[in-house]
């Protein structure tokens, strides 16, 4: 049965086709596509993954026409919230309540 496999980096993304077996799992797809050799030096052990933006186990069995998805982790802090930002959000609790 044929899955996709799909990761990207800021300046690369890839998403490779593999043929796996019925009852092959997330990890046998990922390693059957190719796609760690793409993209060196991934940690599988190191990533989360996916499938169709819902987070699964490498042991998770995969359906035929399944997009397996490697999360790499985020980097940085997210943003801080602006002063107006902050009031909005405020304005719109008090209308709530």
């Amino acid at each position: 049965m044929k899955v996709s496999v799909t990761y990207a980096e800021a300046k690369q993304q890839a998403v490779l086709d593999a043929e796996v077996e019925e009852g092959a799992t997330v990890e046998q797809a990922i390693i059957q596509s190719g796609i760690l050799k793409k993209f060196g030096g991934l940690d599988l052990a190191a990533l989360k993954t996916g499938i169709y933006g819902k987070l699964v186990p490498l042991t998770q069995a995969v359906a035929a026409g399944d997009r397996v998805e490697l999360y790499r982790p985020a980097l940085g802090k997210p943003p801080k919230k602006s002063a107006a930002a902050k009031d909005a959000a405020a304005g719109s609790e008090e209308e709530a309540a």
